[in-house]
């Protein structure tokens, strides 16, 4: 009996990433230190340009994070105190709570068991005379199920929020994330398939009076010359981050075909350790094109939280995303939510359990991972489940 520490896998390695593409980033970062110009200004109008052509959008206007991306959509459709607006409890809490600090009440409904995003039919009996907006999430890397949610948009006159700050690049029925309703909110917080440096995020619209609002929103309303048409909130995009971003978007759509490789190879050892009984990885939907910010597979049988224990005491990184939904949450318990109301989504969140896919992962660290849920689930053999890559790690991917 040996007591070696079993060799780590990381979750996420952002060092790796930017090894990969150092030499351009310092290049991108020193240029703005020696032009001294690090709010707004050519650098963010020029990664604006950017992103607009990548996701085939009239405008993007970027801010200071995606967050603030999400509530200046908001502020700009002037939805407040009295409105509501559904969108899926199943995300980030940033979704549900920009609509609250805008005064408005998330509604939330529930979602569909196979994609984990917004369920069209659920949304049908949760619009009222007061409905305002539907705000969909893209979650994992995913199109939601866009069509019938338009529809029903159109059907009611409000308009569509994208929440897609998970799934730059991803795209339904060749169109990409951001395009997909009246206004696509992104985020690019570090560990986002397009990461920053720090906090970050962007609007996408096509209606250029959208646009000119969110851009003089995100100054206090600033019309020019300190006057102020309305008022505002300070979310400007720094130039230091567009710079970063810029350099990363020209490598994005390479990390993309990695995650969805490494996608590909866990669904290929899944199979080869007989494990699909219990295990369900993600199902990419017809007429997607899934980016991958996480693969988040279900564990069935109630054995979620014991393989989380098991990989963790491994070292091997793994998380939930997300363990609480949004209407249990405390801070939304005036909303009159109970047990039981979203079922999917309340059992969606005790089977899920989000695996390391960044673009730098190798085979020998996926099929480590695949062996340890093998192994605390009781069904590793070395006889019958001999191993697929070799023991010994290969060498990281080249830029």
């Amino acid at each position: 009996m040996t007591n070696e520490t079993p060799t780590p896998v990381p979750f996420i390695n952002l060092v790796a990433q930017y090894q990969r593409i150092k030499d351009e980033v310092q290049e991108a970062v020193l240029k703005v230190f020696d032009d001294q110009a690090f709010v707004l200004g050519d650098e963010v109008a020029e990664f604006e340009c950017d992103i607009a052509e990548y996701c085939d959008s009239r405008n993007a206007i970027g801010v200071a994070s995606g967050t603030d991306a999400l509530v200046l959509a908001l502020m700009a459709l002037e939805i407040g105190p009295g409105d509501e607006v559904i969108t899926s409890p199943f995300t980030f809490f940033a979704t549900g709570s920009s609509i609250a600090r805008v005064g408005a009440t998330p509604v939330f409904a529930d979602i569909d068991p196979v994609s984990f995003n917004l369920c069209p039919n659920s949304i049908e009996d949760k619009i009222t005379e007061r409905t305002k907006a539907i705000m969909p999430v893209h979650i994992f890397g995913q199109c939601a199920d866009m069509e019938p949610i338009w529809r029903n948009a159109v059907r009611n006159g409000i308009p569509v929020i994208e929440d897609a700050a998970q799934a730059i690049g991803a795209e339904y029925r060749g169109r990409r994330a951001g395009v997909l309703g009246t206004i696509g909110c992104f985020s690019f917080f570090p560990t986002k398939n397009l990461g920053g440096a720090g906090d970050g995020g962007l609007v996408t619209t096509d209606d250029p009076d959208l646009a000119t609002r969110i851009r003089r929103l995100r100054v206090h309303g600033d019309l020019g010359g300190y006057q102020h048409a309305e008022i505002g909130i300070n979310s400007r995009l720094d130039a230091l981050q567009a710079a970063v971003l810029r350099v990363k978007l020209r490598h994005l759509d390479q990390w993309t075909a990695e995650r969805q490789e490494n996608a590909r190879r866990y669904n290929a050892l899944f199979r080869h350790y007989q494990l699909l009984d219990c295990i369900e990885p993600p199902t990419v939907l017809p007429d997607r094109r899934h980016v991958y910010n996480q693969y988040s597979i279900r564990v069935k049988g109630g054995q979620r939280d014991q393989v989380l224990q098991d990989l963790r005491e491994k070292h091997t990184g793994c998380a939930i995303y997300y363990p609480r939904p949004l209407h249990m949450q405390q801070c939304f318990q005036y909303l009159g939510y109970q047990e039981g109301d979203l079922p999917e989504t309340e059992l969606v969140t005790s089977e899920c359990l989000a695996l390391p896919i960044f673009s730098e992962l190798n085979e020998f660290q996926q099929e480590t991972v695949v062996r340890r849920i093998a192994e605390s689930l009781g069904r590793l053999s070395s006889t019958q489940f001999p191993t697929l890559y070799s023991e010994t790690p290969p060498a990281s991917k080249a830029a």
